[in-house]
């Protein structure tokens, strides 16, 4: 979101941000953008919960009548205090109702994977790994799970009765997962000659460029014979895959730089193997050239950094999203997907699979591929042209 605020920023209009979460809401104000204030920020056990939800491993949810009652209020608010022309989210999901209340467009950017154009191509959706019988079920569970979600049955009754309570009605879950204007963050290769809905364009790859630079912690590891790995699972890991990844990294012949400190306590840093450096934040575009490997989870930004930087990496897809977005590139050739049971035990899967994207010659080739067709690729300029377009003639 940051990214695409700079692009509109640059082309005249006036961005402002609204967070109701903390714990990456500094990012905006260092940015320097105007933030408005949000509704009351989830408790970590309410964040944990969200992201349990959304990577579909548990059915309970934080988002109860109260919560979704305050966040609608507070963006209806802004938007009426903004006199706002529209509305642009990064997968906030009562955006749906509020903007629909107000009557202003929603703008989503987004993957390809769930967006109005890859549910209509009839390509398979990655419920499960496609490992083994994982492409069979996918393939068996796509009509009934795309059945459900155009029903009303498969939205939260919190979701439904704070949307009538705001004068919208709610078809299905496709409602809160699809917006008025669909701005596609990914390659063509993706798209396969997928025609595209009326209101959906592709925009490219967008992903952060944080404002910072290497710390010298990282460019001594990087000047080592040994080869340096990059470990982070971004704000959708958990303490658990974190534990299990460093574990696993920890007994193979490498350095590791390791941004995870939100998932470990002081203790459990100092007890981790001397061949881990778990970090602050870093800026993972500068990465390309130092680092020799990255393990991943599935976000697609952060998968797009890695492509882009030329970097091959280990991708442990935490949704059916996420999944998708590593094996896009598992099948080119510059990334392996795993699961986070390959980790357990004496991770025998991971190691064979870091062997692979450290020595293989081809992967290495296949990645400085993948990053030459990153070049030239700016989905936030891309986006803010077409934002322009929408304020200016109501259409991309």
């Amino acid at each position: 979101m940051i990214e695409v605020a700079r692009a509109v920023a640059q082309l005249g209009m006036t961005p402002v941000f609204q967070v109701h979460d903390s714990g990456y809401d500094h990012l905006v104000d260092e940015a320097g953008f105007r933030r408005l204030p949000g509704a009351r920020p989830f408790t970590a056990e309410q964040a944990s919960k969200a992201i349990a939800f959304d990577q579909g491993r548990s059915l309970s949810h934080p988002f109860t009548e109260e919560v979704l009652r305050e966040r609608v209020a507070k963006e209806r608010d802004a938007i009426r205090g903004l006199g706002a022309v529209a509305v642009v989210h990064g997968t906030n999901p009562t955006s749906p109702i509020s903007t629909r209340a107000e009557q202003v467009p929603l703008v989503y950017p987004v993957p390809y994977v769930f967006s109005q154009a890859h549910l209509a191509s009839q390509q398979p959706l990655p419920f499960v790994s496609n490992r083994g019988v994982g492409q069979l079920l996918n393939r068996m569970l796509r009509g009934p799970v795309l059945k459900a979600m155009q029903s009303q049955r498969l939205i939260p009754v919190s979701f439904r009765s704070v949307a009538q309570e705001n004068g919208v009605t709610l078809q299905g879950l496709l409602d809160i997962v699809h917006a008025d204007f669909t701005l596609l963050t990914c390659l063509p290769e993706e798209l396969k000659g997928v025609a595209l809905p009326p209101g959906t364009v592709r925009v490219g790859p967008i992903f952060a460029h944080l404002e910072s630079r290497l710390p010298d912690q990282v460019l001594e590891l990087a000047a080592l014979d040994t080869p340096l790995v990059y470990c982070a699972f971004g704000s959708s890991g958990t303490p658990a895959l974190t534990k299990r990844a460093l574990r696993a990294l920890g007994d193979a012949p490498v350095k590791v730089i390791a941004p995870v400190k939100q998932y470990l306590t002081e203790q459990q840093i100092a007890r981790l193997p001397q061949n881990i450096h778990v970090t602050d934040l870093l800026p993972a575009h500068l990465l390309g050239g130092v680092i020799d490997a990255a393990v991943l989870h599935g976000g697609q930004g952060t998968v797009q950094t890695a492509c882009a930087t030329g970097v091959p990496f280990i991708g442990v897809g935490l949704s059916a999203e996420q999944r998708w977005n590593v094996e896009v590139w598992a099948r080119r050739g510059n990334a392996v997907s795993l699961t986070s049971g390959d980790f357990r035990g004496r991770a025998l899967p991971f190691h064979r699979a870091l062997r692979h994207i450290l020595t293989d010659p081809d992967v290495a080739a296949t990645a400085r591929r993948v990053a030459q067709e990153h070049e030239g690729e700016d989905g936030a300029r891309e986006s803010a042209l077409a934002i322009a377009r929408l304020v200016e003639h109501g259409s991309l």
